[in-house]
């Protein structure tokens, strides 16, 4: 009954953090951008510092009519939300908060995590072709352009802590991490994070949504909470890019002090690296369709492959 009990509070856990912690990195990102760029309408809602902005953002899309185009697939348009958003979920159970607090601790864990990452972007493929419309499938295309791009320097960048931990395991990498990684990992966290970023279609390359261009490209068509799930989707993938640098680079639970504080430790290097997203967004422009596959192909993949050498060096330096 123990091992039950167990298990039942693991899921409960990872739904709690998964309901939880995107909500809160979206009510983080309006009100960085409110003071960074001096919006007032976040500010409002609710009296002081526009507390309930995240409460009415909910009420407003769940007052929207939910809208399906004539000539759209109904069933994939419909499917199309939660495929964007549960590749998230499923993710975030494979990370570890501390020690033994993880919802699956697996030994293929980084494999697992990345490869359903992946998945996320067939939700934008199955809205843009299911939406019946022109603007949206181009959207689509140019998500699956943007994954293939940027693909390969994500998944070299984390082989190389990999490699250097010596396991895929999310927590023995975490184990084996040490503070001086930072000196020779440094290009290795600069290719992760950009493709990350890309990966997500966030500012400045959100080239497959840019609304100022094709209005909101793969969602286009979509309103209310089915639209609602699309950008919660965004900032679970915020979270779980988060999480996911903050084990494979900083050192996940590891902190200077008070070890059975480690789940904090976690909790704060991942809503720094979530403001460094929200910060990004604020600063750069949005780059174009050929400088956003100009950078992936010369610079990120070279750079990996740069960090992966240099990897292999250390540890036969070392050994």
């Amino acid at each position: 009954m123990s091992e039950v009990l167990e298990v039942l509070l693991r899921v409960v856990g990872v739904f709690a953090a998964f309901l939880v912690l995107p909500l809160l990195v979206g009510q983080t990102e309006h009100k960085v951008m409110a003071h960074m760029q001096g919006r007032l309408g976040p500010m409002y809602a609710g009296g002081f510092h526009g507390w309930a902005q995240l409460v009415a953002d909910g009420v407003k899309f769940a007052q929207k009519e939910d809208v399906v185009p004539a000539r759209a697939d109904r069933t994939v348009f419909r499917l199309a939300p939660v495929l964007a958003l549960l590749p998230y979920l499923v993710a975030l159970a494979a990370i570890p908060l501390a020690p033994g607090l993880v919802g699956v601790d697996l030994e293929t864990g980084l494999f697992y995590v990345l490869a359903v990452m992946g998945i996320g972007v067939l939700g934008a493929l199955m809205a843009g072709w299911a939406s019946a419309n022109k603007y949206s499938l181009i959207g689509a295309f140019r998500s699956a352009g943007q994954l293939l791009a940027y693909e390969l320097p994500f998944v070299l960048a984390a082989a190389s802590v990999a490699m250097a931990a010596g396991t895929l395991s999310l927590s023995g990498i975490v184990r084996a991490w040490e503070p001086w990684w930072l000196l020779w990992q440094l290009p290795g966290l600069f290719v992760f994070f950009v493709a990350g970023l890309a990966e997500l279609a966030r500012p400045p390359f959100d080239m497959p949504v840019a609304d100022a261009e094709i209005i909101f490209g793969p969602y286009t068509e979509y309103t209310g909470i089915r639209f609602a799930l699309f950008l919660l989707a965004e900032y679970a993938g915020i979270v779980v890019l988060a999480a996911l640098t903050t084990v494979l680079f900083l050192g996940g639970w590891q902190g200077p002090f008070a070890a059975e504080l480690g789940w904090l430790w976690t909790l704060v290097k991942v809503f720094l690296v979530a403001f460094v997203v929200i910060w990004v967004r604020v600063a750069y422009p949005r780059l174009r369709a050929d400088q956003l596959q100009r950078l992936g192909w010369q610079l990120l993949v070279p750079l990996a492959l740069f960090q992966l050498a240099l990897t292999g060096v250390v540890k036969v330096a070392i050994s």
